[in-house]
């Protein structure tokens, strides 16, 4: 799969109160190699807040993909993405507990976030 296989996704604006346990949807399964919680990850990724549906993040718009160690990352993503496969999309709706806490200096404390992840690569 090409980085431009996938497009930049389109989120619809979720309807509803917000989750307080993280939901994880597979868009599209993936065919690849997959990702484990020890993994280091390439992926091209959507966040927008819940509430407002505002785009606060996305890979496409500054037109490349970033690799890091899922370890390093926030606990919704450490926990969403092991078991996804290279080629696959999943969305990821992620309460402020396990995002960037339910309060601090962080500007997206206390928010719940939809993340929508393409899984480009894994080693």
């Amino acid at each position: 799969m090409t980085e431009s296989a996938l497009t930049k996704p389109e989120i619809e604006f979720p309807e509803g109160p917000a989750p307080t346990e993280i939901v994880i949807e597979d868009l599209v399964v993936g065919t690849g190699e997959e990702a484990k919680a020890s993994s280091k990850v390439k992926v091209h990724y959507l966040g927008v807040e819940y509430e407002s549906g505002e785009e606060f993040d996305s890979s496409w718009s500054r037109g490349e993909s970033i690799d890091f160690p899922l370890s390093a990352l926030i606990q919704g993503w450490q926990v969403g993405i092991p078991g996804m496969k290279i080629g696959g999309r999943r969305k990821l709706v992620v309460p402020p507990a396990q995002a960037y806490g339910e309060r601090g200096m962080h500007p997206l404390a206390g928010k719940t976030l939809i993340f929508v992840i393409d899984l480009l690569g894994v080693s």
